[in-house]
């Protein structure tokens, strides 16, 4: 059979695509309009964040924090680039994926946001109008956790709870990612970068903060499986980095004030400097794509405000995979894989976390079941 060249892929646009490609994410508001719905959606998630008497307090959260939220989207130019990054992402993986899979060509990435345009609803709509023959759902969160994936994956189920599903596509889940190789390889690149930002003479002892968004303990003790996760692709990235230099895995954005994950990466950089480790490293290690987590959190309050105020000497964070071309190798070597090899669904997923209590949790495994059909 003849490669799909890039030279016929401008005609694929006139056909429908064979294979769809389902790019799952929380998603980030592309304007400041936005930011109101995306924190009620957020604040209303039980999937998310459990509150006390949640249909009250989500939506007064969400109005208390919007402004402020609102101001700090300002700071980074008005909105999120996730969108365009996801799509910038789709885009090269399908055209890798043309050139490396001609017998499942045309492929088609499609969007899927769980809280921002496009929704979840909106992106399988456009797949069943498509009538692609196969759609790879394809989790953007490398490491599993109950909050984020499942949650995507629960709207999924609710989409369908009362609607027919379409017997004439072949459905597939890729959930998870977080040991793959080229993973690691591209976070390796990015560290490597950032370190040769520093005197020589202090290199080897910059210490390399792993920083990726904290977990209610409450999850953690029901055996959500995100922090060992996150943890084995830190373990992968410096085992491919092979540098003396010192590492920590360290946790933000907490929200609430219910026990999460610690240390803080706030407070583990003051309280390296308090050691006298002044030359730091922070690595976004479950995030893709830049997002407010990363250009604000990170570069603003912490590696601008908190290292002026803590006494930092130096501090760099490094980029998230964004389009390296290694990143785009990764992305289209998993679906290939999984295209290739599968499996369709994996034991993993199915096998729930021993204390859940979620119902449904329950329900949401019993469906994907039925709907990939092993």
């Amino acid at each position: 059979m003849p490669a799909f060249t890039m030279a016929s892929r401008s005609k694929a646009t006139l056909v429908k695509p064979k294979t769809a490609i389902v790019m799952l994410n929380m998603g980030g508001p592309q304007t400041t309009d936005q930011v109101g719905g995306y924190l009620l959606r957020i604040m209303t998630d039980r999937d998310m964040i459990q509150l006390p008497v949640q249909s009250k307090l989500g939506p007064w959260i969400a109005t208390r924090r919007t402004e402020e939220v609102m101001k700090k989207y300002n700071e980074i130019g008005g909105g999120s680039p996730i969108l365009k990054w996801t799509n910038t992402q789709g885009r090269m993986l399908t055209e890798a994926l043309d050139q490396m899979l001609p017998e499942s060509a045309p492929h088609k990435h499609y969007v899927a946001f769980r809280y921002v345009p496009p929704f979840t609803e909106d992106a399988f709509q456009e797949i069943e109008r498509d009538g692609v023959e196969r759609a790879v759902i394809f989790s953007q969160y490398p490491q599993y956790s109950c909050a984020t994936t499942g949650s995507s994956l629960n709207a999924i189920a609710d989409f369908y709870r009362n609607r027919e599903v379409p017997s004439s596509i072949k459905f597939s889940l890729i959930e998870r990612w977080a040991t793959h190789p080229l993973l690691a390889k591209v976070f390796a690149e990015r560290i490597r970068e950032k370190l040769e930002a520093f005197d020589s003479r202090v290199r080897n002892d910059v210490v390399i903060l792993f920083t990726a968004h904290s977990l209610p303990l409450k999850a953690v003790s029901r055996g959500d499986t995100y922090p060992h996760e996150v943890a084995a692709t830190v373990a992968a990235t410096m085992s491919t980095l092979q540098v003396p230099n010192p590492h920590r895995l360290v946790w933000q954005s907490k929200v609430g004030p219910l026990p999460w994950l610690q240390p803080y990466t706030d407070d583990a950089i003051k309280a390296y400097v308090k050691q006298g480790r002044k030359h730091l490293i922070l690595v976004p290690i479950a995030f893709v794509n830049e997002h407010i987590e990363t250009l604000h959190e990170l570069d603003i309050e912490y590696c601008d405000e908190l290292a002026k105020e803590a006494g930092v000497q130096q501090i760099e964070r490094v980029a998230t995979p964004n389009d390296h071309p290694i990143f785009i190798a990764a992305l289209a070597d998993v679906v290939a894989n999984h295209l290739k090899n599968g499996p369709r669904l994996s034991n993993q997923f199915l096998t729930r976390c021993p204390h859940c209590v979620s119902q449904r949790c329950q329900s949401s495994k019993s469906f994907f079941k039925k709907f990939i059909g092993v």
